[in-house]
């Protein structure tokens, strides 16, 4: 393998809802989700680097935030008229 940095690149949105989101399950018995510790160093990894470089993680609206960049990240629904409007 050779020794090269793997770069990620995320939408703001992207980097604000998965920062959440590994908040989440390191707040929770992490062994019971991730049953391989080796997984557990990197986790911590990204997290951290997300929270350094995320502007508002400790903003008074952070809720509200994290909501409307999952709003913006789901797919948007079909109406099921067919015609795809």
């Amino acid at each position: 393998m050779e020794n090269s940095d793997i770069t990620i690149t995320l939408t703001p949105d992207e980097a604000l809802v998965l920062s959440d989101w590994l908040y989440c399950v390191q707040m929770t018995d992490l062994s019971r989700m991730v049953d391989d510790t080796a997984v557990w160093a990197p986790l911590h990894k990204i997290s951290g680097t997300l929270d350094k470089n995320l502007p508002g993680l400790f903003a008074a609206d952070y809720a509200e935030r994290v909501e409307a960049a999952r709003a913006r990240l789901r797919p948007v629904e079909d109406d099921g008229d067919g015609d795809g409007n």
